[in-house]
């Protein structure tokens, strides 16, 4: 068995993050984060960054690592993360994985795809029909020959949509064919936990903390970003909650239909998420229905992390 990595997952809104600071304090941890936006400076507000207060009482990685116009994706991901957490185990502490971006948490886990064939001729195609049409049309291709890893990405996510179907169309395959055949990390331990939630009791967190994101200052923050001359199309700010602001920036929707359309995405973005997590049997699911139950859950795993 190899070093033990705690992992806390679950959908946006659930308390991970609450959860991971609590734990850390009490066993000496250190937090990576697996949040593919939080990654990026600027995205604050929107990306439900922890705040500088918490950032100084433990110790987080992968937190404000990249500028707004730069890229990263979840092999890079799973190769620094493992540096990471071997650093975190030679100075004797707790290596804590915590986040939603389930691809992420899996390319740490089992590896991802890097060995399928690619052809960038058509993967050029694919990225040409997507300017022209948009990210909608190529996702509901997806959906029409490989309808079970479309289930498990957003039409946004286009540059996954684009390389499942550049898999698909050179090897007969689905993607997801193509993980099951990968090496699963043997090199670490992962003891995984999934905050599970009344999807009532959760889309009110959800709609929630939007409020609160707009009264803390989402449409300037988002406003401040473009007026700095990053494109609007960069794949950082493809994401829930800077989308739709931009659109209601250029004036193309108000802004209570930005934010409505903000919770509607968010809460498609859970449900995804939910879908993703609970296809892996090895995750420990704990049912939550406020902080309390955070609060008596951080003080059960200690008894029950070894």
């Amino acid at each position: 068995m190899g070093q033990r990595v705690i992992v806390i997952i679950g959908p946006t809104c659930s308390g991970k993050s609450y959860l991971g600071l609590k734990l850390a304090q009490l066993i000496n941890g250190e937090i990576i984060s697996a949040d593919s936006r939080q990654i990026y400076k600027r995205l604050n507000i929107g990306t439900a960054k922890p705040t500088s207060e918490e950032l100084q009482k433990i110790k987080h990685h992968f937190i404000n690592i990249l500028n707004t116009d730069e890229d990263y994706d979840a092999n890079k991901f799973s190769i620094d993360a493992e540096n990471v957490i071997d650093d975190i185990h030679k100075r004797k502490m707790t290596a804590m994985v915590v986040g939603g971006s389930g691809l992420y948490v899996k390319a740490l886990i089992e590896g991802i795809v890097d060995s399928a064939d690619k052809d960038e001729n058509l993967r050029n195609e694919l990225f040409a029909k997507k300017e022209k049409y948009g990210n909608e049309f190529l996702y509901n291709e997806l959906i029409k020959v490989d309808p079970i890893s479309a289930e498990k990405m957003l039409p946004q996510n286009w540059k996954r949509v684009i390389r499942a179907l550049e898999v698909f169309y050179l090897t007969g395959k689905p993607i997801y064919q193509h993980h099951s055949n990968q090496n699963k990390n043997s090199k670490f331990s992962f003891y995984q936990i999934g905050l599970n939630w009344d999807r009532e009791a959760l889309y009110s967190r959800i709609e929630q903390r939007i409020d609160m994101m707009i009264e803390d200052g989402l449409v300037y923050e988002v406003m401040d970003i473009l007026n700095d001359g990053y494109d609007k199309n960069l794949n950082s700010l493809n994401t829930v909650g800077y989308k739709e602001i931009i659109s209601y920036l250029e004036k193309e929707i108000t802004l209570s239909r930005a934010i409505e359309l903000i919770k509607r995405n968010t809460r498609r973005y859970a449900k995804r998420q939910l879908t993703w997590f609970r296809a892996d049997k090895r995750i420990r699911w704990f049912n939550v229905s406020s902080q309390d139950d955070i609060d008596d859950l951080t003080l059960q795993l200690i008894n029950n992390i070894d």
